[in-house]
């Protein structure tokens, strides 16, 4: 029986999962994700969570190129069933940087009332969610890959049964240049992003250094989730 989503409990902080790295995490081995070794220690016993499927949080400071990282890896698991990736609920218009459903402050309260949203938070003035998509996909046993924030990642692995976590860095000056390119927020905004840093919970599942090609960049975030997949419970068909 497919649980009810979580009506309450909104993660709130100060950053979008866009803000500067987390320092003294040390992430899994390539050999730790093949065995399949990151049980979700600390998560409460007896909370009905969404599952049996993987949900895949990739998260990093701000300018590391997660979106873009994001799309290369969707288009080359594209003939994948048991891997989909989710369009996040934004209050932000629709723009070129992200694929997102956009809506207004009103509309997402309500969704978050509803409990439509699986998982939801604030940073900088706007509010994020996950769709009820997700938890279908979930439930199916698929393995789910969101745009996620270092702030809800704990909130994440409270919701969920299953959680891994995929950081995307880059140099800090790389991170500066990408965040002035994208021109959503002016230099002061800019740097005050940059300053912060949320620390994740738990270590990531893997860590890529996005300072080349997309292409690259996009390849190593495929083969990190295709090897993620092969050990996630419950997944879903090929």
């Amino acid at each position: 029986m497919r649980p009810n989503l979580a009506r309450d409990g909104v993660a709130t902080y100060d950053g979008d999962g866009d803000e500067t790295g987390v320092a003294g995490v040390s992430g899994r081995t390539e050999a730790d994700i093949d065995a399949g070794i990151s049980p979700e220690a600390g998560a409460p016993a007896g909370a009905a969570r969404l599952g049996p499927g993987t949900l895949v949080l990739v998260v990093g400071p701000s300018g590391a190129g997660k979106d873009t990282l994001i799309r290369e890896a969707c288009r080359r698991l594209a003939g994948r069933d048991d891997i989909r990736f989710a369009r996040r609920r934004i209050t932000r218009p629709v723009d070129a940087t992200e694929d997102h459903v956009s809506l207004d402050a009103a509309a997402f309260a309500r969704g978050v009332a509803a409990g439509e949203f699986p998982l939801h938070w604030q940073a900088n003035g706007l509010a994020y969610a996950l769709g009820p998509e997700v938890a279908a996909d979930l439930a199916a046993g698929r393995m789910v890959v969101a745009n996620g924030s270092r702030g809800a990642v704990a909130e994440a692995r409270r919701r969920f049964a299953a959680v891994r976590i995929v950081m995307v860095t880059a140099p800090p000056e790389l991170l500066a240049a990408r965040i002035a390119a994208r021109g959503r927020e002016g230099a002061e905004d800019a740097a005050r992003r940059l300053k912060r840093e949320p620390a994740l919970p738990v270590p990531p599942d893997a860590t890529i250094v996005n300072d080349g090609v997309p292409e690259a960049g996009g390849a190593r975030l495929a083969d990190v989730l295709a090897r993620l997949a092969e050990n996630c419970q419950g997944r879903g068909p090929r």
